[in-house]
């Protein structure tokens, strides 16, 4: 074994709860050091999100946020502190994340993701995790990673309600057909102004924490390869009642980015 891929004494004490877990071990350690996640988004989803993964010891994190610290945030994005309003999320992001694990390589974007940075950003990385808060950026970057070859863990929040699932829409299942893209579960966007935002509709805190450490979870996953994940499957989530269902979903030969006839070449759809 090369002297590289050795865990170092600190890391063996570091991660020694996972190396005792028998699906992960040492060289599943190894793997989530070696890994780079791009986040989309330093907020509700993003703040547990990056810090679970921080704490797993993925090796690089991308956080890709243009915005900054306002005090309405602090009450779920538990990234940031009070004396951090003002700063740019991504800095008070890479603070959190090196405080707890200094092993950790982050890497600020503080951009918003476009269609003309969408895919340069993604194809640095070799998993997106995406936590936006709207439609549209959801969208992009489902299709960008469609472009990109690269897997896809996303998830969204409502009020009391959160969903996830992982996609894979580049590659193929052991029937031949392709994995199901975004398109496939969800056709097209609501028209704009039917889905209230976070602001005028509120949301509980903690979801957002349920669901960012579900998300983390999920990438873990995919990236040392062990259980059933959620491809072709979504997670709901009603902390109203404390229900956690899955729904299975498949390839759909009309939908319009990985279908029999796709009308979705580019990313143009999404410029302007």
């Amino acid at each position: 074994m090369a002297m590289e891929s050795m865990l170092t004494s600190e890391e063996l004490e570091r991660y020694a709860r996972h190396i005792v877990l028998r699906e992960v071990g040492g060289p599943g350690q190894r793997a989530l050091r070696q890994a780079r996640v791009l986040t989309i988004g330093a907020g509700g989803l993003g703040s547990p999100l990056l810090l679970y993964l921080a704490a797993a010891g993925v090796g690089t994190l991308g956080i890709v946020d243009d915005d900054v610290v306002a005090l309405s945030n602090l009450q779920r994005q538990v990234l940031h502190a009070t004396a951090d309003v003002g700063r740019p999320k991504v800095e008070t992001a890479a603070d959190a994340i090196l405080r707890l694990n200094p092993h950790v390589k982050v890497a600020t974007h503080a951009v918003r993701l476009t269609a003309a940075n969408a895919l340069a950003l993604i194809g640095d990385y070799d998993l997106v995790a995406d936590g936006s808060d709207n439609f549209a950026t959801r969208y992009l970057v489902s299709d960008a990673c469609f472009f990109a070859a690269r897997p896809l863990v996303t998830a969204a929040l409502g009020r009391f309600e959160g969903t996830l699932t992982t996609i894979r829409a580049h590659q193929r299942g052991p029937d031949g057909d392709p994995y199901p893209s975004y398109r496939c579960l969800f056709p097209e966007p609501p028209p704009p102004g039917t889905i209230p935002t976070c602001a005028e509709a509120g949301i509980l805190g903690a979801l957002a924490g349920v669901m960012g450490a579900l998300m983390a979870l999920e990438v873990i996953r995919e990236i040392v390869g062990f259980g059933e994940g959620l491809l072709g499957r979504l997670l709901m989530v009603d902390v109203g009642t404390m229900r956690f269902e899955t729904v299975r979903y498949r390839w759909d030969p009309a939908n319009p980015l990985s279908g029999t006839a796709p009308s979705i070449h580019d990313l143009s759809l999404h410029a302007g």
